[in-house]
């Protein structure tokens, strides 16, 4: 953990501002006509995910956030809490809520290893990984005459979540989804 200059203050830093982690999101450093430069920032709170704008002047240093990572078990939805347990102690288990671990969790199944984000030994964000591969567990069949170009249709996965894909998918495909966007990337195959 080190401190940053106000220069240093830039996309994709984890800086700890009023006892709060950030991630710059913004930065643009700028000199007001013949005054001393700035970098003028936004900055995403890790923590309640509130974006604030921030400047940063000459004299100014921030320290880095003090953050770290370690590898979490998705058990299972109970309601709103989402329960996982740590990697290496399955009796170490914890319920988290849907806006500290956001959306994405749908595309997870039972048993999958995700890495968690902790400052101050707190978990306070589930990284994901941009795409996963999951198996096509209900689909509707193509109807004839229905299968024109950019046709689409919605099915759904193992890990419970429903997708639009083309119209040329069935049950039991495998296909890639993008966790970000939540679209349909590629057809892997079909598992028979």
């Amino acid at each position: 953990m080190g401190i940053l200059q106000y220069n240093e203050v830039t996309l994709r830093k984890y800086i700890t501002l009023d006892d709060n982690p950030y991630e710059v999101i913004a930065s643009h450093v700028f000199r007001k006509q013949q005054r001393k430069p700035v970098n003028q920032t936004k900055l995403k709170n890790l923590i309640t995910g509130k974006v604030v704008e921030h400047s940063f002047h000459q004299s100014d240093k921030v320290p880095e956030a003090d953050l770290e990572t370690k590898n979490v078990v998705f058990i299972y939805v109970k309601g709103d809490e989402y329960w996982f347990n740590s990697e290496n102690d399955k009796s170490d288990r914890f319920a988290l809520t849907l806006d500290i671990i956001g959306s994405q969790i749908q595309y997870f199944k039972a048993g999958d290893v995700l890495e968690a984000i902790t400052y101050n030994d707190d978990i306070i964000a589930i990284k994901y990984p941009v795409k996963v591969d999951l198996r096509v567990t209900e689909a509707m069949p193509a109807v004839k005459g229905n299968t024109s170009q950019g046709a689409s249709k919605f099915v759904k996965v193992e890990s419970g979540a429903t997708v639009s894909v083309p119209m040329f998918i069935t049950e039991k495909d495998t296909i890639r989804i993008n966790t970000e966007t939540g679209e349909y990337t590629d057809r892997l195959g079909s598992n028979f």
